[in-house]
């Protein structure tokens, strides 16, 4: 375990313009997605808070990985623009298989997974059930399993939901609402916060399909699973990226994930929470690149 303790700038980078969408329609469901650069596949799935898109989670990050990378941006099922369908049974395997049909339509065979919280999950699983379409796993902040080195997990391992409904609930969504969760559960440093995030998870958050999901009183999102039995499964090279500070889990968690899998990692970054790909970037890339590359130099 290492932990990076180069000072980080006072201000972090916006988003930017998002570049041009695609869409493709598979295995029954449409998916909104980005198609940048050019080299070995590279597919990055978001997380699951209030407004999370594929360009909210990984856009600041994205120009140093497209350099040499082709990149595939997803909005995962549910979010951003593609389709709010309703999922029934095990979340974590419709999620899956339906990545996997995406990655197929795409003419995809093998990729390296770049992912945040929910999306990491997903990947987790995709490699554990595809294994032939993983060749590394780079996972921040996600929660595959239901107990760890400190259990119980705060709040039960639902504190990101527990953060939605109050997103979600009493006046509805606000733009200091979402100030609020963004710098309490996913920044470590608020001023650091670009307006321009902000407002991009803001306007997101008010999309007509994500309010109606938030509102329905069954969960829409299928049936949680935990994964405990499937990591051992796993034998992609994986890295676990963790933010010192992050607010769900300490790294004591993702240590136990990384010593679970035959060939798992951790890295600790200081002054991040839940979303360091964001609050350090370039910091993040370097960390990422340098894993990716020794992929093939065991």
């Amino acid at each position: 375990m290492t932990t990076d303790s180069a000072a980080p700038a006072l201000t972090s980078p916006a988003a930017g313009p998002a570049p041009e969408s695609r869409f493709a329609t598979v295995a029954g469901v449409t998916y909104h997605y980005y198609e940048l650069g050019s080299g070995p596949d590279t597919i990055f799935l978001h997380g699951g808070g209030p407004g999370c898109t594929a360009w909210s989670d990984f856009g600041p990050v994205a120009p140093y990985f497209t350099a040499d990378r082709h990149c595939v941006l997803v909005d995962i099922l549910q979010y951003g623009q593609s389709e709010k369908c309703l999922i029934t049974g095990p979340m974590w395997d419709f999620h899956a298989a339906k990545t996997i049909a995406l990655m197929d339509e795409l003419g995809i065979e093998k990729a390296d997974f770049v992912c945040n919280s929910w999306g990491g999950t997903i990947a987790l699983n995709l490699a554990a059930l595809y294994p032939d379409g993983v060749r590394s796993l780079v996972v921040t902040g996600s929660m595959p399993v239901f107990y760890g080195p400190l259990a119980p997990l705060p709040e039960r391992g639902h504190r990101g939901r527990t953060a939605r409904d109050v997103y979600y609930g009493g006046e509805g969504p606000t733009r200091d609402k979402m100030r609020k969760l963004i710098t309490s559960l996913e920044w470590f440093d608020a001023d650091r916060l670009p307006e321009e995030t902000l407002d991009m998870r803001y306007e997101q958050s008010l999309d007509e399909g994500e309010r109606g999901l938030a509102a329905m009183s069954d969960s829409p999102r299928g049936d949680w699973q935990d994964l405990t039995d499937r990591l051992g499964q796993i034998e992609a090279p994986t890295l676990f990226m963790w933010g010192r500070e992050d607010a769900f889990l300490t790294p004591d968690y993702p240590m136990m994930l990384a010593r679970m899998m035959p060939r798992g990692n951790l890295h600790v970054m200081d002054h991040v929470s839940h979303h360091l790909q964001e609050e350090r970037p370039g910091a993040f890339h370097a960390v990422v690149d340098g894993f990716l590359r020794a992929i093939d130099h065991r």
